[in-house]
This record gives C-alpha cells, sequence and structure tokens, in this order.
C-alpha cells in the first residue's frame, strides 16, 4: 500500500492554520494567546478545549483528547489517517505524494473503485428480473427504501455474466479480478466469483463500494469443484457454497479493518452517542430499518482491534450484540479482549445476549425497534460482564476460589490504559478478592498549572519539555549521544525526540507530535508540549543544561563502573584511555 511521505506531512502542519480548521466547526472564543471553546467531544459547560495558533494542536483538559489538525479531523469527522490529510491538502491546493506507487497507484485505485461502483449498480439492475430473489427480500421484510440506502442487488446465474457486462477490454477484466469479483480456474481462465446470491455493497468510510458480501437465499449445498478445470463440475445451483460469501482481501479491502454500514451509520446521525455491533450484514440493516441507524456489522471475523478503534471513533459507547449461544458468548469474550487496550477514560462497553434461537433480525422483526432499543438500554457494561465471566467456575467464597480470579483478572486489567477506568477496575477486583495490583509505573508529564513557571520534573522531561516548545533546539546538540547509556525513563524517547528535530529542520511542534501519534508515549509528550514558560524563560540555557548533566551523570556512571572493573580484573588497552579520559573530566568537574 502506498503511503504518505512524512516530509508533506511536515509541510503541510507547516501551512495549515489549526484554528481556521477547528472554528469552521466549533465556534472559537479569543483567550489570550490561545482560542477556547466547549469541547465538541464531551459533554461540558464550562470551556476546556483550547486550541494553540503558535504550537498548532488542540488539548481539552477536560477528557483529555488532544492533536494536531490531522486528529482533530479524524476525530470529529471521523475520518481515516489518509482522508484526513486528503481534506487539508484540497483545502490549501496541495497534491498529496505517495509512496511506493505515487501517481500510478493512486490512478490504479481510482480504477478498482470505478469497476466496483459499476459492479454495485450491474448487480442492482439485476435484482427485478429475479423473482425468488424478491420474495426473499420481502420475506425478510426489506423495504424498497432499504434496498436503495444499502443498495443491495442481485448475481444471476452463469459463469460470466458480469464479466460480459463490464469486462469491456483486457484492462477493465483485469481489474475486476484486482477488485474481486472474478476468479481464476488452474488453466487461467476467468469467471464471475458471485452467482445467485444477493449482493450487499461494503462502503468504506468516504461512501465507496470496496466489496461485497454474496448471501445465498436458499439452502446450502456447498459445490464439488472438478479437480482438472478448478470450476464447479456441474452448472451453478441455488444455494451452492457457503451463506455468505465475502469478496477477497484486495489494495481496497483488509476485512479485519472495516465494519459493514458505518458510513449508513454516519449518514443517518449528526451525533453519535451510541453504536451497536452485530454479527450479520441482515441483522445490522434490519436494525436501521426498524428505526435503529445505530447498527454496524463485522465482516465474517471476530472483532479486531482495529475495529474496535474505529467503533470507539464513532461513539462514545458501544454495544456489542450477540447470540446468546455457546458460540456467541465466545464471540463476545473475543471482542471484550480487543476492546481492553481502548477503553480509555470517556469510553465505554456493553454486552447484549439474545435469547436461544434469535438473532438481531428476527428479534427486532417479532418485537419492533422500541422493544429492542430497551434491550440496548439494559445492555451488561464490560465490568460486569468481566467478572461474571472469569467468575463463572470459581467459587469466591474461598480463598482458593478468589486467588484464581485475581490471577485470571490481573494479566487482563493490565491492557487497560491509565485512568480512572483502570483505576475502579481494580478496586473491584481487590473488592471481590482483596489481591490489588501494582500498576507498573508509566513515563507520565507532570505540566505545570497553565500560566505558571515550570515545576520541578526529571532532567529527561525538562529537556523534551524545551525541545517541544521550541524544535529548532535539536540543531544545538549533534551525536553520539553519551547519555544513551543511562537506565533512566524516557531516555530512549529524548533520543528519538532529538533525533527527529535534528532531521525534519524546520518542523513545527504538532508536527513532531504527530510522528508519536498512536503511540503510548504520545499522551505524556502532549502535556509537556503543554507547558507554559515565562515570559524571558532561557529555553535554550535550560535545554542545554539538562543535556550537560545527563552527559555527566553517564560520564559518572561510566567511571565508576570501570574503577569496579579496574579491581577486580583489570582493564583493556582501549578501556585505560577511556578510563584516563573520564578521569580528566571527573577533576573538571564535567563526569
Amino acid at each position: 500500500m502506498p503511503r504518505i511521505p512524512e516530509r508533506f506531512i511536515d509541510e503541510l502542519l507547516a501551512r495549515v492554520d489549526i484554528v481556521e480548521v477547528v472554528e469552521r466547526r466549533v465556534p472559537l472564543k479569543k483567550a489570550g494567546r490561545e482560542w477556547t471553546a466547549c469541547c465538541p467531544f464531551h459533554n461540558e459547560r464550562t470551556p476546556s478545549f483550547y486550541v494553540s495558533p503558535v504550537k498548532q494542536f488542540f488539548h481539552c483538559f477536560g477528557c483529555g483528547a488532544h492533536g494536531s489538525a490531522i486528529k482533530f479531523l479524524m476525530d470529529y469527522e471521523r475520518l481515516e489517517f489518509p482522508d484526513a490529510v486528503e481534506e487539508l491538502a484540497h483545502a490549501l491546493g496541495m497534491e498529496v505524494p505517495y509512496e511506493g506507487g505515487g501517481e500510478r497507484a493512486r490512478d490504479d485505485f481510482g480504477a478498482l473503485y470505478a469497476v466496483l461502483d459499476d459492479a454495485a449498480r450491474w448487480f442492482q439492475q439485476q435484482l427485478p428480473h429475479s423473482a425468488e430473489a424478491l420474495a426473499y427480500c420481502a420475506r425478510r421484510g426489506l423495504s424498497e427504501e432499504t434496498l436503495q440506502r444499502f443498495r443491495i442487488g442481485w448475481a444471476p446465474a452463469g459463469w460470466d455474466g458480469l464479466q460480459r457486462a463490464l469486462g469491456t477490454s483486457a484492462a477493465r477484466q483485469h481489474c475486476l479480478e484486482q477488485a474481486g469479483l472474478l476468479a481464476s480456474n488452474e488453466q487461467g481462465r476467468r469467471y464471475d466469483r458471485f452467482r445467485e446470491r444477493l449482493m450487499i455493497p461494503i462502503l468504506d468510510r468516504r461512501g465507496r463500494v470496496i466489496a461485497f458480501g454474496g448471501r445465498i437465499i436458499s439452502g446450502a449445498n456447498p459445490s464439488r469443484e472438478d479437480q482438472n478445470t478448478g470450476a464447479p463440475a456441474r452448472a451453478p445451483q441455488q444455494g451452492d457454497g457457503p451463506k455468505y460469501l465475502n469478496s477477497p482481501e484486495t489494495a481496497l479491502f483488509h476485512k479485519g479493518r472495516e465494519l459493514f454500514g458505518l458510513w449508513q451509520v454516519r449518514q443517518a446521525n449528526s451525533t453519535l452517542e451510541r453504536i451497536v455491533v452485530v454479527e450479520g450484514y441482515l441483522d445490522a440493516i434490519a436494525l436501521h430499518q426498524h428505526d435503529l441507524p445505530v447498527a454496524v456489522a463485522t465482516l465474517g471475523t471476530a472483532t479486531t482491534p482495529e475495529h474496535t478503534e474505529l467503533l470507539f471513533r464513532a461513539a462514545a459507547d458501544v454495544v456489542f450484540c450477540f447470540d446468546g449461544d455457546r458460540a456467541g458468548r465466545a464471540a463476545a469474550w473475543r471482542a471484550l479482549e480487543s476492546t481492553l487496550p481502548r477503553l480509555r477514560d470517556g469510553r465505554q462497553a456493553y454486552f447484549l445476549f439474545l435469547p436461544e434461537g434469535e438473532d438481531p433480525d428476527s428479534l427486532v422483526r417479532k418485537e419492533g425497534g422500541a422493544v429492542f432499543a430497551q434491550r440496548l438500554a439494559t445492555a451488561t457494561p464490560l465490568s460486569d460482564y468481566f467478572f461474571e465471566h472469569l467468575a463463572a467456575d470459581v467459587n469466591t467464597t474461598s480463598i482458593d476460589g478468589r486467588a484464581r480470579l485475581a490471577e485470571r483478572a490481573r494479566p487482563l486489567l493490565a491492557r487497560l490504559p491509565d485512568g480512572a477506568f483502570r483505576d475502579l477496575m481494580l478496586e473491584a477486583l481487590r473488592d471481590r478478592t482483596g489481591v490489588g495490583m501494582r500498576a507498573a509505573p508509566a513515563v507520565r508529564a507532570d505540566a505545570p498549572a497553565r500560566g505558571g513557571a515550570p515545576a520541578r520534573r526529571s532532567l529527561v522531561r525538562e529537556a523534551i519539555a524545551a525541545l517541544l516548545a521550541d524544535p529548532a533546539l535539536a540543531q544545538t546538540v549533534s551525536p553520539p549521544w553519551a547519555f544513551a547509556s543511562l537506565d533512566k525513563p524516557g531516555v530512549a524517547l529524548l533520543i528519538e525526540l532529538l533525533d527527529l528535530a535534528r532531521a525534519r529542520t524546520g518542523a513545527r511542534v504538532a508536527a513532531l507530535l504527530e510522528h508519536f501519534s498512536g503511540r503510548r508515549e504520545a499522551d505524556a509528550l502532549h502535556k509537556l508540549a503543554l507547558m507554559q514558560f515565562p515570559e524571558g524563560y532561557d529555553l535554550r540555557a535550560d535545554f542545554l543544561g539538562a543535556i550537560e548533566r545527563l552527559t555527566r551523570q553517564a560520564h559518572g556512571e561510566r567511571f565508576d563502573a570501570l574503577t569496579r572493573q579496574l579491581k577486580q580484573q583489570g582493564l583493556s588497552a582501549e578501556e585505560k584511555t577511556e578510563y584516563q579520559a573520564l578521569h580528566a573530566l571527573r577533576r573538571q568537574g564535567q563526569a
């Protein structure tokens, strides 16, 4: 897949004005050197959302949301990174370059999008010509409006109907194959992948067709394939193959990263507080038709970490809806495990298990959307389901049982990000078992109150805070970094930031922070970037002083280590030279 080069991201963030980007979507008021508003990412009455034109990033002191103009668009418009970059670039009249493909790659993608859209249109045109498919849609209660909203169509019988309609040239046939619409046998003969199936287009976050899900509409009879041709030995019959057949993974489609119905959900909701995850396409469609346009479906795969991140970008509350049988509960637990690392403060997950023998489609048609909405409102919080599941076969009245529950829970709770929810879950574990959990220390920023003087902090944090206030300071020092040997929290991060700032001369703070987006260090860096230094504060002296003291500490540690080695086993000639040099520095007060 082509990627956007970092040098372009630097240029884009240097030219964009984050105040203009935010103000087009959120009304801002001037507050000193910054702009403020009520946060668009959580409900509040007193403004705690700040936008800095100097540092070109935003930060909410209420919910912790922060980032560059790119991150703001990703969170506010619910865009993927490339789409947010494209939108900002378009507003500035800039063309986004792509490495590993460039213009040609984008042209190829354009051809794939076009042929997939043409295929969706062709399948839609075939639906009225199949009485059996129309009867099936009627049995499932699918209205004409729903058929149009989800662009549902029909793949007729035959091996080459789509190919004859759209494969008008060798290039088009190649695109059809690259888009996953054609398959080939061992002799290289192409044939339509989808035959006699209800066709449901899968759309990306911009509403473009990227794949299809095809559903049989009668009993399944897996077809046998002729070993010589690789194609079925008889004419295709209604019900051949699995119930659902998805497009294979392509350059545009990765099932572990996509959710069916997400585009329709966003179109139906200007603001979205809750999103519901179901297992089947028709389950999601049925909920939309019954006035619950908040449902999405996974694409024939377990809920992945990528899915959960997409879900929480769309809404703060996610309800996982599964069948109440053994398979449904197994799928629910896998979803919980994928969700834990994404449960930052403000995000909540719930689990709804349906009665035996029911799925969302059958149940919502039976009892109506209003009753189903009540079920969603009483879904089990993740915290309750977590402990109920782990304690299902444990006697928590005994010491052994409580110890077993604690051992099961602790590695899972370790996946939770730092915050109030993690603290409360650990407290709940202690209440149930009497066993606590020592959280691993994290590198955290200790930013002072806004407008105050810099707080006392470690030398590493002092150097990072100064560097984030003025990235040009990185040009005042050069490698090799003598302090790299120090066993101190944050040393590796400081070195990475120094190398980054030196390599990307002129990059703004927002561009440097964007480099760390999605990493665990991002929050700590952003808090340090919020540091407010008094008027006339000598950042250069602060930065160089911190680097010098770190270097002196490293020299001192190395000198002590060589001294111990000299007494125990002696030094090599090279080590003696190093020892003498460090001894000289020590006498000068530099080690």
